[in-house]
Protein backbone atom coordinates (compact mmCIF):
# COMPACT_ATOMS: atom_id res chain seq x y z
CA UNK A 1 0.00 0.00 0.00
CA UNK A 2 1.31 3.46 -0.87
CA UNK A 3 2.32 5.58 2.08
CA UNK A 4 0.32 8.65 3.05
CA UNK A 5 3.18 10.97 2.08
CA UNK A 6 3.36 9.37 -1.36
CA UNK A 7 -0.32 9.84 -1.94
CA UNK A 8 -0.69 13.33 -0.52
CA UNK A 9 2.81 14.72 -1.05
CA UNK A 10 5.49 15.38 1.55
CA UNK A 11 4.48 17.75 4.32
CA UNK A 12 7.06 20.48 5.07
CA UNK A 13 8.77 19.78 8.41
CA UNK A 14 7.65 23.09 9.92
CA UNK A 15 4.05 22.82 8.76
CA UNK A 16 0.86 20.98 9.81
CA UNK A 17 0.74 17.43 8.38
CA UNK A 18 -1.76 16.86 5.62
CA UNK A 19 -3.44 13.94 7.38
CA UNK A 20 -3.76 12.57 10.91
CA UNK A 21 -1.47 9.67 9.97
CA UNK A 22 1.55 11.96 10.27
CA UNK A 23 3.01 13.31 13.56
CA UNK A 24 2.53 16.97 14.45
CA UNK A 25 5.76 19.04 14.48
CA UNK A 26 6.49 20.86 17.75
CA UNK A 27 7.60 24.17 16.29
CA UNK A 28 5.55 26.92 17.96
CA UNK A 29 7.29 28.83 20.73
CA UNK A 30 5.64 30.90 23.46
CA UNK A 31 5.67 34.16 21.49
CA UNK A 32 4.27 32.55 18.35
CA UNK A 33 1.34 31.24 20.36
CA UNK A 34 0.92 34.42 22.40
CA UNK A 35 0.65 36.50 19.23
CA UNK A 36 -1.86 34.05 17.77
CA UNK A 37 -4.14 34.10 20.82
CA UNK A 38 -3.69 37.83 21.32
CA UNK A 39 -4.90 38.47 17.78
CA UNK A 40 -7.91 36.20 18.31
CA UNK A 41 -8.75 38.23 21.42
CA UNK A 42 -9.17 41.38 19.30
CA UNK A 43 -12.26 40.99 17.17
CA UNK A 44 -14.77 43.22 15.47
CA UNK A 45 -17.31 41.24 17.48
CA UNK A 46 -15.80 42.82 20.60
CA UNK A 47 -17.08 46.13 19.22
CA UNK A 48 -20.32 45.10 17.51
CA UNK A 49 -21.22 42.63 20.28
CA UNK A 50 -20.06 44.68 23.26
CA UNK A 51 -23.67 45.29 24.26
CA UNK A 52 -24.04 41.58 25.14
CA UNK A 53 -22.02 42.07 28.34
CA UNK A 54 -24.54 44.72 29.41
CA UNK A 55 -27.10 41.92 29.90
CA UNK A 56 -29.75 43.37 27.52
CA UNK A 57 -33.37 42.60 28.42
CA UNK A 58 -36.04 41.12 26.13
CA UNK A 59 -36.43 44.49 24.41
CA UNK A 60 -32.69 44.86 23.83
CA UNK A 61 -32.23 47.58 26.46
CA UNK A 62 -29.02 47.30 28.55
CA UNK A 63 -29.49 46.15 32.15
CA UNK A 64 -25.99 46.93 33.41
CA UNK A 65 -24.25 50.25 33.50
CA UNK A 66 -21.16 50.62 31.32
CA UNK A 67 -18.96 50.43 34.43
CA UNK A 68 -20.71 47.28 35.66
CA UNK A 69 -20.44 45.81 32.17
CA UNK A 70 -16.69 46.44 32.12
CA UNK A 71 -16.23 44.66 35.45
CA UNK A 72 -18.48 41.78 34.38
CA UNK A 73 -16.54 41.47 31.13
CA UNK A 74 -13.19 41.39 32.94
CA UNK A 75 -14.37 38.72 35.38
CA UNK A 76 -15.89 36.59 32.62
CA UNK A 77 -12.84 36.97 30.38
CA UNK A 78 -10.35 36.02 33.12
CA UNK A 79 -12.34 32.90 34.03
CA UNK A 80 -12.82 32.03 30.37
CA UNK A 81 -9.12 32.60 29.70
CA UNK A 82 -8.16 30.13 32.44
CA UNK A 83 -10.54 27.58 30.93
CA UNK A 84 -9.00 28.20 27.52
CA UNK A 85 -5.56 27.64 29.02
CA UNK A 86 -6.70 24.33 30.51
CA UNK A 87 -7.99 23.18 27.13
CA UNK A 88 -4.64 24.06 25.55
CA UNK A 89 -2.53 21.73 27.71
CA UNK A 90 -3.77 18.29 26.55
CA UNK A 91 -3.00 19.13 22.93
CA UNK A 92 0.55 20.18 23.83
CA UNK A 93 1.13 17.02 25.86
CA UNK A 94 -0.31 14.52 23.39
CA UNK A 95 0.31 16.20 20.03
CA UNK A 96 -3.32 15.55 19.09
CA UNK A 97 -6.00 17.99 17.85
CA UNK A 98 -9.06 18.81 19.94
CA UNK A 99 -11.63 16.38 18.56
CA UNK A 100 -9.15 13.49 18.49
CA UNK A 101 -8.54 14.09 22.20
CA UNK A 102 -12.21 13.30 22.74
CA UNK A 103 -11.50 9.71 21.71
CA UNK A 104 -9.69 9.35 25.01
CA UNK A 105 -12.54 11.00 26.89
CA UNK A 106 -15.59 9.37 25.33
CA UNK A 107 -14.21 6.63 23.08
CA UNK A 108 -13.51 6.74 19.35
CA UNK A 109 -17.08 6.30 18.07
CA UNK A 110 -18.71 8.37 20.80
CA UNK A 111 -16.35 11.25 19.97
CA UNK A 112 -18.13 11.60 16.63
CA UNK A 113 -21.18 13.28 18.23
CA UNK A 114 -19.33 16.30 19.72
CA UNK A 115 -17.22 16.41 16.56
CA UNK A 116 -20.33 16.92 14.43
CA UNK A 117 -21.56 19.61 16.84
CA UNK A 118 -18.19 21.32 16.65
CA UNK A 119 -18.20 21.25 12.85
CA UNK A 120 -21.69 22.80 12.88
CA UNK A 121 -20.70 25.64 15.20
CA UNK A 122 -17.41 26.30 13.38
CA UNK A 123 -19.11 26.52 10.00
CA UNK A 124 -21.58 28.94 11.58
CA UNK A 125 -18.88 31.07 13.18
CA UNK A 126 -16.79 31.02 10.00
CA UNK A 127 -19.80 32.25 8.05
CA UNK A 128 -20.53 34.87 10.70
CA UNK A 129 -16.96 36.21 10.53
CA UNK A 130 -17.11 36.67 6.75
CA UNK A 131 -20.34 38.63 7.17
CA UNK A 132 -18.79 40.79 9.92
CA UNK A 133 -15.76 41.52 7.72
CA UNK A 134 -17.96 42.46 4.77
CA UNK A 135 -20.21 44.71 6.88
CA UNK A 136 -17.20 46.46 8.46
CA UNK A 137 -15.59 46.93 5.05
CA UNK A 138 -18.84 48.46 3.78
CA UNK A 139 -18.75 50.87 6.72
CA UNK A 140 -15.30 51.94 5.52
CA UNK A 141 -16.22 52.19 1.86
CA UNK A 142 -19.66 51.38 0.51
CA UNK A 143 -18.73 51.88 -3.14
CA UNK A 144 -18.08 48.14 -3.52
CA UNK A 145 -20.92 45.56 -3.54
CA UNK A 146 -21.25 43.54 -0.35
CA UNK A 147 -20.77 40.26 -2.22
CA UNK A 148 -17.35 41.42 -3.42
CA UNK A 149 -16.19 41.97 0.14
CA UNK A 150 -17.52 38.55 1.17
CA UNK A 151 -15.70 36.83 -1.69
CA UNK A 152 -12.46 38.72 -1.00
CA UNK A 153 -12.63 37.77 2.69
CA UNK A 154 -13.36 34.16 1.76
CA UNK A 155 -10.36 33.99 -0.60
CA UNK A 156 -8.03 35.50 2.02
CA UNK A 157 -9.34 33.11 4.67
CA UNK A 158 -8.81 30.08 2.44
CA UNK A 159 -5.30 31.20 1.49
CA UNK A 160 -4.31 31.42 5.17
CA UNK A 161 -5.46 27.84 5.81
CA UNK A 162 -3.12 26.31 3.21
CA UNK A 163 -0.07 26.93 5.44
CA UNK A 164 -1.61 27.37 8.90
CA UNK A 165 1.60 27.44 10.96
CA UNK A 166 3.09 29.88 8.49
CA UNK A 167 0.02 32.04 9.04
CA UNK A 168 0.55 31.91 12.82
CA UNK A 169 4.12 33.14 12.35
CA UNK A 170 2.88 35.86 9.99
CA UNK A 171 0.58 37.12 12.74
CA UNK A 172 3.48 37.32 15.18
CA UNK A 173 5.85 39.12 12.85
CA UNK A 174 3.60 41.73 11.28
CA UNK A 175 -0.06 41.80 12.30
CA UNK A 176 0.27 41.92 16.09
CA UNK A 177 2.27 45.17 16.07
CA UNK A 178 -0.22 46.85 13.72
CA UNK A 179 -3.15 45.77 15.92
CA UNK A 180 -1.50 47.09 19.10
CA UNK A 181 -0.81 50.45 17.44
CA UNK A 182 -4.44 50.65 16.28
CA UNK A 183 -5.76 49.85 19.78
CA UNK A 184 -3.60 52.53 21.41
CA UNK A 185 -4.58 55.08 18.76
CA UNK A 186 -8.32 54.55 19.24
CA UNK A 187 -8.04 54.62 23.04
CA UNK A 188 -6.37 58.02 22.82
CA UNK A 189 -9.00 59.30 20.38
CA UNK A 190 -12.11 57.96 22.14
CA UNK A 191 -11.00 59.08 25.61
CA UNK A 192 -10.80 62.62 24.24
CA UNK A 193 -14.52 62.50 23.48
CA UNK A 194 -17.10 63.69 26.07
CA UNK A 195 -18.13 60.38 27.60
CA UNK A 196 -21.48 60.09 29.43
CA UNK A 197 -21.74 58.93 33.04
CA UNK A 198 -20.47 55.34 32.84
CA UNK A 199 -22.00 54.45 36.23
CA UNK A 200 -25.55 55.22 35.17
CA UNK A 201 -27.54 51.98 35.37
CA UNK A 202 -27.58 48.96 37.65
CA UNK A 203 -25.45 45.95 38.57
CA UNK A 204 -28.40 43.57 38.25
CA UNK A 205 -27.69 40.69 35.89
CA UNK A 206 -23.93 40.93 36.55
CA UNK A 207 -23.32 37.23 35.95
CA UNK A 208 -25.38 37.27 32.78
CA UNK A 209 -22.93 39.83 31.43
CA UNK A 210 -19.95 37.88 32.74
CA UNK A 211 -21.28 34.71 31.12
CA UNK A 212 -21.58 36.55 27.80
CA UNK A 213 -17.88 37.44 27.89
CA UNK A 214 -16.94 34.01 29.17
CA UNK A 215 -18.86 32.40 26.30
CA UNK A 216 -16.71 34.21 23.75
CA UNK A 217 -13.56 32.82 25.37
CA UNK A 218 -15.09 29.36 25.66
CA UNK A 219 -15.96 29.38 21.96
CA UNK A 220 -12.25 28.72 21.31
CA UNK A 221 -12.01 25.78 23.74
CA UNK A 222 -13.11 23.14 21.18
CA UNK A 223 -10.29 24.18 18.83
CA UNK A 224 -7.42 25.14 21.17
CA UNK A 225 -5.57 21.83 20.86
CA UNK A 226 -5.63 22.14 17.05
CA UNK A 227 -2.88 24.74 17.50
CA UNK A 228 -1.27 23.84 20.82
CA UNK A 229 -0.45 20.33 19.57
CA UNK A 230 2.40 22.16 17.81
CA UNK A 231 3.56 23.90 21.01
CA UNK A 232 7.04 23.15 22.29
CA UNK A 233 5.92 23.02 25.93
CA UNK A 234 2.61 22.53 27.75
CA UNK A 235 3.44 25.37 30.15
CA UNK A 236 3.96 27.76 27.25
CA UNK A 237 0.70 26.60 25.65
CA UNK A 238 -1.26 27.30 28.86
CA UNK A 239 0.29 30.72 29.46
CA UNK A 240 0.00 31.91 25.87
CA UNK A 241 -3.67 30.93 25.62
CA UNK A 242 -4.77 32.08 29.08
CA UNK A 243 -2.87 35.36 29.22
CA UNK A 244 -2.46 36.30 25.55
CA UNK A 245 -6.15 35.89 24.78
CA UNK A 246 -7.54 37.38 28.01
CA UNK A 247 -5.49 40.58 27.93
CA UNK A 248 -6.44 41.56 24.41
CA UNK A 249 -10.09 40.57 24.76
CA UNK A 250 -10.36 42.81 27.82
CA UNK A 251 -8.65 45.68 25.99
CA UNK A 252 -10.89 45.24 22.94
CA UNK A 253 -14.14 44.94 24.89
CA UNK A 254 -13.43 48.01 27.02
CA UNK A 255 -12.81 49.94 23.81
CA UNK A 256 -16.05 48.59 22.37
CA UNK A 257 -17.99 49.60 25.49
CA UNK A 258 -16.54 53.12 25.33
CA UNK A 259 -17.64 53.37 21.71
CA UNK A 260 -21.06 52.07 22.71
CA UNK A 261 -21.33 54.74 25.40
CA UNK A 262 -20.58 57.42 22.79
CA UNK A 263 -23.52 56.29 20.62
CA UNK A 264 -25.95 56.04 23.55
CA UNK A 265 -25.96 52.24 23.53
CA UNK A 266 -27.03 51.87 19.89
CA UNK A 267 -25.13 48.75 18.80
CA UNK A 268 -25.93 49.43 15.12
CA UNK A 269 -23.77 52.58 15.29
CA UNK A 270 -20.89 51.21 17.38
CA UNK A 271 -18.38 51.60 14.51
CA UNK A 272 -19.18 55.33 14.12
CA UNK A 273 -16.88 56.62 16.89
CA UNK A 274 -13.94 54.81 15.28
CA UNK A 275 -14.64 56.13 11.80
CA UNK A 276 -15.32 59.74 12.76
CA UNK A 277 -11.95 60.47 14.40
CA UNK A 278 -8.89 61.71 12.49
CA UNK A 279 -7.51 58.90 10.28
CA UNK A 280 -10.18 56.68 11.78
CA UNK A 281 -11.01 54.86 8.55
CA UNK A 282 -7.34 54.13 7.82
CA UNK A 283 -6.60 52.76 11.28
CA UNK A 284 -9.90 50.86 11.49
CA UNK A 285 -8.93 49.08 8.26
CA UNK A 286 -6.29 47.25 10.34
CA UNK A 287 -9.06 45.63 12.39
CA UNK A 288 -11.02 44.74 9.28
CA UNK A 289 -8.06 43.05 7.58
CA UNK A 290 -6.90 41.15 10.67
CA UNK A 291 -10.41 39.83 11.29
CA UNK A 292 -9.45 37.22 8.70
CA UNK A 293 -7.49 35.40 11.41
CA UNK A 294 -10.82 34.65 13.11
CA UNK A 295 -12.33 33.17 9.96
CA UNK A 296 -9.04 31.37 9.24
CA UNK A 297 -9.09 29.69 12.66
CA UNK A 298 -12.71 28.62 12.24
CA UNK A 299 -12.25 27.18 8.74
CA UNK A 300 -8.95 25.45 9.52
CA UNK A 301 -10.30 23.89 12.74
CA UNK A 302 -13.40 22.70 10.89
CA UNK A 303 -11.10 20.75 8.57
CA UNK A 304 -9.11 19.29 11.48
CA UNK A 305 -12.37 18.31 13.21
CA UNK A 306 -13.56 16.51 10.09
CA UNK A 307 -10.28 14.58 10.09
CA UNK A 308 -11.40 12.94 13.34
CA UNK A 309 -14.18 11.40 11.24
CA UNK A 310 -12.04 10.81 8.14
CA UNK A 311 -8.39 10.60 9.37
CA UNK A 312 -6.83 10.24 5.91
CA UNK A 313 -8.61 13.23 4.40
CA UNK A 314 -6.17 15.85 3.13
CA UNK A 315 -6.59 19.07 5.14
CA UNK A 316 -5.76 21.19 2.08
CA UNK A 317 -8.69 19.76 0.13
CA UNK A 318 -10.96 20.14 3.14
CA UNK A 319 -10.03 23.78 3.81
CA UNK A 320 -10.47 24.82 0.18
CA UNK A 321 -13.90 23.18 0.09
CA UNK A 322 -14.87 24.67 3.45
CA UNK A 323 -13.59 28.12 2.46
CA UNK A 324 -15.77 28.03 -0.63
CA UNK A 325 -18.73 26.70 1.38
CA UNK A 326 -18.61 29.35 4.11
CA UNK A 327 -18.22 32.05 1.48
CA UNK A 328 -21.35 30.79 -0.26
CA UNK A 329 -23.27 30.70 3.03
CA UNK A 330 -22.15 34.24 3.89
CA UNK A 331 -23.59 35.44 0.60
CA UNK A 332 -27.09 34.11 1.30
CA UNK A 333 -27.63 33.72 5.07
CA UNK A 334 -29.07 36.12 7.61
CA UNK A 335 -26.70 35.36 10.45
CA UNK A 336 -28.93 37.06 13.01
CA UNK A 337 -31.32 34.11 12.82
CA UNK A 338 -28.47 31.73 13.58
CA UNK A 339 -26.83 33.52 16.52
CA UNK A 340 -29.10 31.95 19.15
CA UNK A 341 -28.47 28.47 17.77
CA UNK A 342 -24.71 29.07 17.81
CA UNK A 343 -24.94 30.09 21.46
CA UNK A 344 -26.88 26.91 22.20
CA UNK A 345 -24.30 24.69 20.51
CA UNK A 346 -21.48 26.55 22.22
CA UNK A 347 -23.01 25.90 25.64
CA UNK A 348 -22.31 22.18 25.31
CA UNK A 349 -18.56 22.78 25.42
CA UNK A 350 -18.40 24.38 28.88
CA UNK A 351 -19.44 21.19 30.73
CA UNK A 352 -17.44 19.13 28.25
CA UNK A 353 -14.32 21.03 29.28
CA UNK A 354 -15.20 20.29 32.92
CA UNK A 355 -15.28 16.56 32.12
CA UNK A 356 -12.10 16.72 30.06
CA UNK A 357 -10.13 18.73 32.63
CA UNK A 358 -11.16 16.50 35.54
CA UNK A 359 -10.44 13.25 33.72
CA UNK A 360 -7.24 14.36 31.98
CA UNK A 361 -5.54 16.08 34.93
CA UNK A 362 -7.00 14.13 37.88
CA UNK A 363 -8.32 10.89 36.41
CA UNK A 364 -7.39 8.48 33.64
CA UNK A 365 -5.25 11.07 31.87
CA UNK A 366 -2.54 10.66 34.50
CA UNK A 367 -2.16 6.99 33.53
CA UNK A 368 -2.56 7.28 29.77
CA UNK A 369 -4.86 8.74 27.14
CA UNK A 370 -6.09 6.41 24.40
CA UNK A 371 -6.64 8.45 21.22
CA UNK A 372 -6.58 5.50 18.84
CA UNK A 373 -9.36 4.69 16.37
CA UNK A 374 -10.30 1.73 18.58
CA UNK A 375 -10.56 3.61 21.89
CA UNK A 376 -13.38 1.96 23.89
CA UNK A 377 -16.64 3.75 24.67
CA UNK A 378 -16.83 5.51 28.04
CA UNK A 379 -20.51 6.08 28.71
CA UNK A 380 -19.82 7.32 32.23
CA UNK A 381 -18.12 10.39 30.75
CA UNK A 382 -21.11 10.98 28.48
CA UNK A 383 -23.30 10.86 31.61
CA UNK A 384 -21.11 13.42 33.41
CA UNK A 385 -21.21 15.70 30.38
CA UNK A 386 -25.01 15.39 30.18
CA UNK A 387 -25.46 16.28 33.86
CA UNK A 388 -23.26 19.35 33.43
CA UNK A 389 -25.13 20.39 30.30
CA UNK A 390 -28.47 20.08 32.12
CA UNK A 391 -27.13 22.26 34.95
CA UNK A 392 -26.20 24.94 32.42
CA UNK A 393 -29.63 24.92 30.77
CA UNK A 394 -31.49 25.07 34.07
CA UNK A 395 -29.67 28.30 34.91
CA UNK A 396 -29.58 29.80 31.43
CA UNK A 397 -31.91 28.18 28.88
CA UNK A 398 -30.86 30.61 26.15
CA UNK A 399 -33.01 32.30 23.53
CA UNK A 400 -33.94 29.58 21.02
CA UNK A 401 -37.74 29.50 21.39
CA UNK A 402 -38.70 25.84 21.70
CA UNK A 403 -35.50 24.89 23.51
CA UNK A 404 -35.71 27.73 26.02
CA UNK A 405 -39.38 26.93 26.70
CA UNK A 406 -38.56 23.27 27.39
CA UNK A 407 -35.92 24.14 30.00
CA UNK A 408 -38.05 26.83 31.63
CA UNK A 409 -40.81 24.24 32.03
CA UNK A 410 -38.26 21.77 33.42
CA UNK A 411 -37.09 24.41 35.88
CA UNK A 412 -40.65 24.97 37.10
CA UNK A 413 -41.31 21.23 37.37
CA UNK A 414 -38.17 20.77 39.47
CA UNK A 415 -38.92 23.90 41.51
CA UNK A 416 -35.51 25.31 40.63
CA UNK A 417 -35.08 29.07 40.92
CA UNK A 418 -31.48 29.99 40.18
CA UNK A 419 -30.34 33.19 41.92
CA UNK A 420 -29.40 36.14 39.75
CA UNK A 421 -25.74 35.94 40.81
CA UNK A 422 -25.33 32.36 39.58
CA UNK A 423 -23.16 31.76 36.50
CA UNK A 424 -24.43 29.00 34.20
CA UNK A 425 -20.93 28.47 32.82
CA UNK A 426 -19.21 28.12 36.19
CA UNK A 427 -21.93 25.91 37.62
CA UNK A 428 -22.00 23.54 34.64
CA UNK A 429 -18.18 23.32 34.57
CA UNK A 430 -18.00 22.47 38.28
CA UNK A 431 -20.93 20.04 38.21
CA UNK A 432 -19.51 18.18 35.20
CA UNK A 433 -16.04 18.00 36.80
CA UNK A 434 -17.36 16.76 40.15
CA UNK A 435 -19.56 14.08 38.53
CA UNK A 436 -16.55 12.98 36.46
CA UNK A 437 -14.39 12.56 39.54
CA UNK A 438 -17.21 10.76 41.36
CA UNK A 439 -17.84 8.19 38.61
CA UNK A 440 -14.10 7.71 38.26
CA UNK A 441 -13.77 6.93 41.96
CA UNK A 442 -16.71 4.52 41.81
CA UNK A 443 -15.13 2.75 38.82
CA UNK A 444 -11.81 2.36 40.66
CA UNK A 445 -13.59 1.07 43.79
CA UNK A 446 -15.43 -1.57 41.77
CA UNK A 447 -12.24 -2.49 39.97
Amino acid sequence: MASSSAVHGTTPRDEVPYTLDEPAPKVLGFWDQSAFWANLGVSLFAFSGAYTVLAPDENGAPTLSIAAGIVAMIVGTVIGGLMLGLSAVPGARTGQPAMVLLRGLFGARLSYAPTVLNVAQLVGWGTFELIVIADAARALHDGVPRWAYVVAAGVLTTALTIRPLGSVRLLRRYVTVAVLVALVYFYVQLLREPLPDLTEGSWGGFWIGADAALAVSISWVPVAADYTRHARTARGAFGAAAVGYSVTQIVAYVLGLLALALVAGDSTKVFDPFLHVTLGAVVFAVFVLREADQSFANVYSTAVSIQNLVPRADRRVLTVALGAGTTGLALVLNIGDYAGFLSLIGSVFVPMLGVLAADFFLGRGRRGWDVSRTAPARWSMIAAWTVGFAAYQLVNPGSVGWWASFWRDAREALAVTPPSWMSASLLSFLVAALVTLLVGRVARFRG
